[in-house]
């Protein structure tokens, strides 16, 4: 898969893993979707190193997975490190 077709699936799943982990993130939706393009990206890399597969095609249900999963992981990570910055400025 092409860089145009990760930073396509990398907003996409940043809005999805938005929907599924609703709250108030520092940046909004745009923040969000590109901390999906890196979740996708790290998605690929867990797949590739822990199963034996990656990002290869647009349409696989695997690629959607994986993608998903990273966003998910960058989203939590993302909200840990600003919600503590948040705590400690405050």
């Amino acid at each position: 898969m092409g860089i145009i077709g990760w930073i396509v699936l990398g907003l996409i799943v940043g809005a999805l893993a938005k929907l599924i982990m609703p709250g108030k993130d520092p940046g909004g939706i745009i923040v969000t979707m590109i901390l999906g393009v890196v979740g996708a990206f790290l998605g690929g890399l867990i797949g590739k190193f822990a199963f034996g597969v990656g990002l290869e095609q647009f349409w696989s249900l695997t690629t959607w997975g994986l993608a998903l999963l990273g966003s998910l992981i960058v989203l939590g990570v993302y909200r840990v490190i600003v919600g503590r910055k948040a705590v400690s400025s405050g």
